[in-house]
């Protein structure tokens, strides 16, 4: 059809062709796997995981982000055979309760609180436990963000309906999914309100919530070059010569703008892959892509009869 002489390309028309380009420069992770495992041949694979959205579908009640069995069994698998890591903004022990694997490395509170492989044991307390702490950037901050937590459960929680105040130990999640979305704005004004009080806490956003974190340099991206490094290979990326760079093949999957963090350190790096986990095409510096928690067990289970063949 013609406007004033001009083609009117239809809405949807023109969404799909962003699709498709889109696609184009983030392909699907299944589609292009014999591609990434030529890539990945011969060098170590280690495998970095978000936890929600990624492991677990997005749910209403963050406390409900439950993981199948059956995604349980496919990261157990890949745990066996390689290296494997959670990352992601919630409190370590909750993702640890949650996933239920001792024999991964767990980063909780976007990769503030590093715990190496434990056993049933350690997860109880006690000496094991503390000495498979691997890295806590933060600790300093905890008497401040204790003090955070309990004015934004105030302020925020109980005043605005919906609105949950998770505390991460080492940073905080306000969620927003179940607030009228005409009080988005309140829950935002307030939260910046209370951390007027501390200004050496930052506040970011995900996926319908605000993040409350330590302004350090520390973030997802600054947890897998830690991991990397403590596993022996090259934290790089930067030109640093800590190790042979061309030993490890990371692999990193995850869904939120916290994830971003960690593509453009595998992006600097030139070793790896960035997949992100998405329906609908965003910005990221991932160089593949998963449409949702079950593609990403079937790229896992993959992985595993890969490495098995």
């Amino acid at each position: 059809m013609t406007k004033h002489g001009a083609v009117v390309v239809p809405e949807d028309a023109v969404v799909a062709a962003a699709a498709v380009g889109w696609m184009e420069k983030h392909p699907s992770a299944l589609g292009k796997f014999e591609a990434l495992a030529a890539a990945a041949k011969g060098k170590r694979i280690v495998v970095f995981l978000d936890y929600d959205g990624t492991l677990s579908p997005i749910v209403e009640d963050p406390d409900r982000a439950v993981m199948t069995d059956e995604m349980r069994d496919a990261v157990r698998g890949v745990a066996a055979r390689f290296p494997t890591a959670i990352v992601s903004g919630r409190c370590r022990d909750k993702v640890l309760s949650f996933v239920g694997l001792e024999e991964l490395y767990y980063a909780g509170s976007h990769g503030m609180d590093i715990q190496g492989p434990t056993n049933a044991a350690a997860s109880k307390g006690g000496e094991e436990e503390e000495e498979s702490v691997l890295c806590q950037p933060a600790r300093e901050f905890l008497p401040m963000i204790g003090e955070a937590y309990a004015a934004l459960v105030e302020k925020v929680e109980g005043v605005i309906p919906g609105a949950k105040v998770e505390n991460n130990k080492f940073c905080l999640s306000v969620h927003f999914r179940r607030v009228d979305e005409r009080r988005w704005g309140a829950v935002a004004d307030q939260v910046r309100a209370v951390l007027r009080g501390y200004p050496r806490l930052r506040l970011t956003q995900g996926r319908k919530v605000l993040e409350v974190r330590p302004a350090i340099k520390w973030d997802k991206g600054e947890a897998l070059r830690f991991l990397l490094s403590a596993l022996g290979f090259s934290a790089a990326g930067d030109g640093e010569d800590d190790g042979d760079d061309d030993d490890a093949f990371p692999i990193y999957i995850g869904d939120d703008r916290t994830d971003e963090d960690a593509f453009r350190v595998l992006r600097a790096r030139g070793h790896g892959a960035g997949i992100l986990v998405s329906r609908f095409p965003k910005d990221t510096c991932a160089s593949f892509s998963l449409r949702d928690p079950g593609e990403v067990k079937d790229f896992l289970r993959k992985l595993v009869t890969c490495a098995a063949a």
